[in-house]
């Protein structure tokens, strides 16, 4: 008998444009260590919502594929990573604390503005402690810097075992 799954056809799998970090191995080696750096003193959980919530804002298929696996091998939900691309109608599944780091990564990922609004940096630091707040921001910082990676040589996703890279 054969499966539905046995008789879909999907599209084939693009190849990744170029394997960036074989060119430039201490650009990448630089990158994992100011990650690893960033992540220090912030909750796995809310890391990996940020890491989400910037990647679907670049559109960075890599990494919401590699982010959406640890942070469930973090113990994170299936429903609380689904609702994070409309978490304005779904506030109440995140705590204040997470919501101010999901709007602040929104702010600082697209600067549509040129800048971070002061209530959003202000709702930010309320939740966090100043160090806290630099390394939230150094977050962000680097899953953006990710994506461009991933976007720019189109990594392909679907492969990423959790915590590969960690």
């Amino acid at each position: 008998m054969t499966t539905a799954q046995e008789t879909t056809a999907y599209a084939p799998e693009e190849a990744p444009r170029l394997p960036w970090a074989e060119h430039a191995p201490d650009v990448y080696k630089a990158m994992i260590r100011l990650d690893s750096v960033a992540r220090r003193g912030l909750d796995p959980k809310l890391y990996e919502l940020v890491k989400i919530r910037a990647s679907q804002l670049n559109h960075c298929a890599f990494c919401l594929d590699m982010h959406t696996k640890d942070a469930l091998a973090a113990g994170e939900s299936v429903e609380r990573i689904v609702q994070l691309s409309a978490w304005q109608e779904s506030r109440h599944f995140y705590t204040e604390k997470e919501l101010a780091a999901i709007e602040l990564t929104e702010a600082v990922t697209v600067l549509t503005e040129g800048f971070v609004p002061d209530e959003v940096y202000e709702r930010a630091a309320k939740h966090f402690e100043e160090a806290e707040l630099v390394q939230l921001v150094a977050a962000i910082t680097v899953i953006n810097a990710w994506n461009r990676f991933g976007v720019a040589f189109r990594m392909t996703p679907g492969h990423y075992q959790p915590g590969q890279h960690g």
